[in-house]
Parts: C-alpha cells; structure tokens; sequence
C-alpha cells in the first residue's frame, strides 16, 4: 500500500456549522483516527461522532451522529504525540516503508510545530527583536503586562480605576490577597456560559471548563449536555448537592468519562444516559479516582468499570462512597472488559445503593464480569425488580477474589440474592442480609467461595481454615453415601464415606497421598452383605503400606496423610496389638500392648503386672502366654501386691496363658488355660 504523500498544508481547519450539516471535511492527512481532535466552540469532544480517511494524503471526514447546534465552531486539528516511530538496527534490512513513514511523520511534527508558532506573539521580521523574557513572577504579580520606551515588555502596576481591593479572611495569621487571586481559586461552569436552566445545551459550556481548569464548580441548577463530559487527570467536578444536576437530553451517549488518574466527581447529581460514570484507560492508566456523594438516577447504567484494551491502562484503585443508583435500566454497578485489556482490579465500593425503584433493570445490581485481586463491596445494597433482573449481587466467570461485606439484597419472585457464575473463583461473602425470596447464594462455582453468616440454610462455609484453638458445640463432618460396584476414586469434598457393597465387591481408593496432606478420610462398611471393600491408594501402597479389607458389617477405617503416605489412625480391622519377649528372671508388663508372648527357654521367668491401682492398669485387660516347650515356668506375680485372685499364677508348660483385668483395687482372672 503507498504511503502517505504529505502536502504542503496547516494540519487545523475550521467550519461554522448551521445545525443541520453533519460531515465536516478536513484537506491534511492523519496516521490513525487518534491524530484527530475535534472541538465544537473549543470544547475537546470524545464521542458522538465518526473519523474516516486515517492513512490517505487528501485526508477524510468526520460525521457526527447529531449535527452542530447553528453557529457553533467546529475545528478539525491534527495533534500528534512528538516521539520516534521507528529504530532502524546497525547492518540490519533498511525498510523505504518505514522510513518513508518516518520522514512522513517528522513532515507532520514540523508542521504541528509551524502551527503552534503562528498563535503566538512575536517579533516582525523586520525590526531586531528585543528581550523576550518577562520580568520576574514577584516583580509581575497583580500586574498588567506593557512595553517601555525601548518596546520591551514591562510589568505595569494596575493602580487606579482598575485596580481591585485587597482580601483578606478572619482570623489569627491570616494574609491579604488581591480579589483577583481570591476568585481565580474556585472556577464555575457558569464562567464559562453555562445556564443551568434545565433548558439549555450547557455541553460545550462544560466541556470548556474542564479542558481549562483543574477544579470545576458546578453551581446549583439543571445543566442539561448532549455529549460526553471528560474527566483527565487530576480533574475535578464538585457540585452543591442534589440541587447541581448534569442531565443527558437522551440515554445515546454516556454522561462522564474518567479516563485519567487522581479525579474527583462529587457532590452532585446526575440523570439519564447510557453510563452514568465511565472510568477506562483512554491513554493512561485510570487509578487513584474518587466518585462520592453522588445520586444517579435513570441511567442506563450507573457505575461502569471498564479494563478496556490496554494492560498498560489499568483500571485500579479507584474508590467510590454514598452512591445512590436509582432506576438503572441494565447495570447499577459493572466492572466488565471490553478489549484486551486487564480486568478492573482492587477497587473499593463503600455504601452503594442500587434501588431499581419499579424500573425494569435486566442485569443486576452490581455485576462483577470481570475483576480480580480484592474489588470490595461493604455496606452496599442491591434491590432489584424481581420479574426481570438476573440477581441483586453478581459474580461472573472472569471474576477471582470478590469480597463482599455488610451487603442487603432485596426483590422478590426467584431473584437470586448473590449468584456465583461458573468459573467464578475464591469469592467472600461476610454478613449478607437475604431478603430476595431466591436463593441466598445460588451458587454455579461448585463450592469456589467462603461465606460467613450468608447463605441458607448453612451460613457458614470456610475452606482451607487454620484454627490453633477450635471449641466446637456441635461438630458436622461432610458425608457421602456410597451404593456401587467395581472401584470408586474418591476426592478431598468429602472426610466421611459410608459404603455398601450390597451389591458386590468394591475397591475405595484414596487419593495419591502427595495430594491430601493432613487430611484425615474415614471408609466405614454398612451393609450386611459379604462382599468385600478393599482401600487402597491411587499410585500408592495405601495405609500403613497396605490394602485394609472391610468384610464385616461396621468394619471402619479412618486414616490421614502426612503427604507422603497415608497412615491408619482407628480401625477395628488392625492387627492386635502383641509383644514377644525370651527372658529370664523378673519381666515387667507395662501395659503397652494388649497381648504378651513370654518364652522361657533359658530359665524360669516372673511376669510382673503393675499394681492393680496404677493409672495405666485400671480397666485393662492384658494377656499373658507362654511360648516355649521348656520345663521354665512363666510365674505372674503383682508388684507390691498379691497377684490374679491372690495369687501368683504359674503358667507350667507350652501354650498356657491367663488374660487379667484390674478393677482399680485387684487384678482379678478373666480366663486361664
């Protein structure tokens, strides 16, 4: 494709407009539709209007969607950023494309420049130029500009008619200014020719004053705009209360846009539009804004947090209190992404109300599209039409680590009072008021959320929760009920397993250990059948390195991960506990095991219990067996007391044992053969 032939031209045109033309012609090329400005009286517009012809020579049009009120100046001005295009590498391929765009946009730099200079005072050409530096800021403060008798620039004092008087406020330390110091603090929209009658086009009027100054008062009244209001960076709106009204003529265009960082609206009210407040990364990041105080009624929707088409201009760190959404006919609040750009991210929202107020809202409350990394939502309220919106609070599948604090959602029919769209992820939800008769959490996410005090009938739902000190009144554990054949894997949703193998023999088996640790799994069989259920593990030995087989009715196992392999913590299917021991002269039992295998061999043994009163005797059970074919006796005595029934019990020969329980006073023979 050729590239642009740059001509000899001012890159600015001019028209007046008589209200009914709507193509507007401008005779210099551009590069991209960006390199356009467009003003009407002066006033920078951003929407409502078309660019064609970006990369031809003879340049293109501009179409607006409403024709320019009559008399308006419409100008057409190229502005580009002054940066290099290109970096031609040493030894590399030398591209004619490339620099030949190039030399296109130093042409177009120079003449931008030429422009720029002919706006500006200076010498004839034919006299020699003078000083061209003015007097100092001290000398020339509360001064008029003059010239001296060499046509030098002068600071002249304003003493006489018109001169105003001094200022000065009340109190302790306070300084005397000039008036005109004093006014040029606080700039008004109505400086700049807005009526605020509810009946005149107040747009440019507006739109002037924001491109002129950073701090803009808009008085009370009804300033009615048929175009978008920009906020940029460091810019703020701030009205008088409800009384100071920005009002669309129709719901076409969107009221405000924020597209830098550090703005303020606040204080005001506004009606109608499609958006409300639009914050997006037009050209720079968009962070660091505030929106506060304000009502917004009958917008299509209210707040819109848009991640547009650039990840270098996040949409971040915006913050936004005692906000009013009435009638919203989509959104109240939404934080979506248009383009490639990132999802809207940590964003704070304190005291938001959306109150659809009988109107017919078909989205929802607040609908979190698309955001990550902690956007809050505290002491926020949705209340929805319930015949026609989605949910009062929305989280959608784009959506990672929504919190959401103190929130009441009110409507009626089936409305879903928070609905988590699948795909959702890791979403808070801390004290919420359900007054919508759907569901309290209709949840898509499968589980992906944690609630405190929401939801019904569980309120309460923790994930992956570390608790040092736990007192528990009432202690539910996750159960799942299993009735199958053949071999179920089973996952971490669940600790406890109840299972049939009613109808034939079934393989549970446990998760790889590597991939449960600490987490403690319970297997119990509850049917009376004889089919056996066999545990094992996933690409593991299973517990305690083997299959536990369940063949009984109420056979139990209950087993936990230290993330290497699973180890049996209960079971009634474990090998008894035994000691085996070749000894002679005098063996303690110590009541570690139940079982003592005693031999011998090499000469007569006393097995001696523990007194009958010490704390690990009282109740238990022990036995104690001779092994060995040797004439040795196994003699059990009691130490410091008497033995089993009052006496010391010799076990003569192979094969003979005593099983003994202490009652707490004596150890007593519970058999003997």
């Amino acid at each position: 494709m050729p590239h642009i032939q740059m001509p000899d031209v001012t890159p600015i045109v001019r028209y007046l407009a008589d209200g009914i033309e709507t193509v507007f012609t401008y005779p210099f090329p551009i590069f991209a539709s960006e390199d356009l400005k467009v003003y009407l009286d002066g006033a920078p517009q951003v929407s409502g209007f078309d660019i064609a012809g970006a990369g031809a020579t003879s340049g293109g049009t501009v179409t607006f969607d409403t024709a320019p009120a009559e008399d308006a100046i419409v100008t057409l001005v190229r502005i580009l950023p002054l940066e290099r295009l290109t970096d031609f590498i040493e030894g590399g391929d030398f591209s004619a494309s490339a620099i030949n765009t190039e030399l296109d946009f130093l042409v177009a730099a120079l003449q931008q420049v030429n422009r720029e200079n002919d706006l500006m005072l200076k010498y004839g050409d034919h006299e020699t130029p003078g000083l061209t530096e003015l007097p100092s800021k001290k000398i020339r403060k509360n001064k008029a500009l003059g010239f001296d008798g060499d046509g030098n620039p002068v600071a002249v004092s304003l003493a006489g008619s018109m001169a105003m008087p001094d200022y000065a406020v009340s109190g302790t330390g306070a300084l005397e200014r000039s008036v005109s110091d004093k006014i040029k603090e606080l700039v008004s929209v109505k400086d700049f020719g807005a009526a605020g009658d509810g009946i005149t086009d107040d747009t440019i009027a507006l739109q002037n004053a924001l491109a002129a100054h950073d701090l803009i008062s808009i008085p009370s009244g009804s300033y009615l705009i048929s175009n978008t209001l920009e906020i940029g960076n460091f810019k703020a709106l701030l009205g008088s209360g409800q009384s100071s009204v920005i009002k669309c003529q129709s719901q076409s265009f969107d009221a405000i846009h924020v597209v830098g960082k550090g703005g303020v609206i606040h204080n005001l009210r506004i009606e109608n539009g499609d958006t409300a407040v639009k914050l997006y990364g037009k050209t720079s990041e968009c962070t660091q804004n505030l929106v506060s105080d304000v009502q917004i009624i009958g917008a299509e929707s209210g707040l819109v947090l848009d991640g547009y088409t650039s990840g270098d201009n996040p949409c971040y760190w915006n913050t936004f209190r005692n906000i009013l959404i009435e009638q919203p006919g989509v959104q109240g609040v939404h934080l979506t992404k248009s383009g490639a750009g990132d999802t809207p991210n940590a964003n704070r929202f304190y005291g938001i109300r959306v109150y659809s107020k009988g109107a017919t809202t078909s989205g929802s409350g607040f609908y979190v599209e698309n955001g990550s990394l902690n956007n809050s939502f505290i002491d926020c309220e949705a209340n929805v039409n319930g015949a026609t919106a989605d949910a009062c609070f929305r989280v959608g599948a784009d959506s990672d680590k929504t919190l959401i604090v103190n929130l009441l959602c009110e409507s009626s029919n089936t409305v879903p009072n928070v609905q988590l769209d699948s795909g959702s992820v890791e979403t808070a939800i801390i004290n919420l008021s359900a007054e919508s008769d759907g569901a309290a959490i209709y949840d898509l996410s499968g589980g992906n959320y944690d609630a405190i005090n929401a939801g019904w009938p569980e309120k309460n739902r923790l994930r992956k929760t570390v608790v040092t000190d736990l007192k528990a009144t009432l202690l539910r554990q996750d159960t799942e009920y299993i009735d199958a054949t053949g071999t179920v894997s089973l996952d971490l949703s669940h600790s406890v397993h109840l299972v049939s193998s009613y109808g034939g023999a079934l393989t549970i088996q446990l998760p790889n250990a590597a991939d449960a640790a600490a987490a403690v799994m319970i297997i119990k069989k509850v049917d009376s059948s004889a089919n056996i259920i066999t545990v094992t593990e996933d690409g593991g030995s299973g517990p305690d390195g083997r299959s536990i087989l369940l063949g009984g009715e109420n056979d139990y196992v209950s087993v936990i991960s230290n993330g290497a392999e699973w180890h049996i913590i209960s079971s009634n299917r474990m090998s008894g506990n035994t000691r085996y021991a070749d000894t002679t002269g005098t063996y303690d039992i110590d009541m570690a095991v139940d079982t003592y295998l005693i031999s011998s061999y090499g000469g007569a043994v006393t097995a001696r219990l523990p007194p009958a009163d010490a704390a690990e005797a009282v109740g238990r059970t022990v036995t104690i067996k001779k092994t060995d074919t040797s004439g040795n006796a196994v003699t059990v005595t009691e130490q410091g007391g008497t033995g089993p029934d009052n006496y010391a019990q010799p076990l003569a020969s192979q094969y003979k044992a005593i099983t003994v329980v202490s009652d707490g006073g004596q150890w007593f023979i519970v058999s003997k053969f």
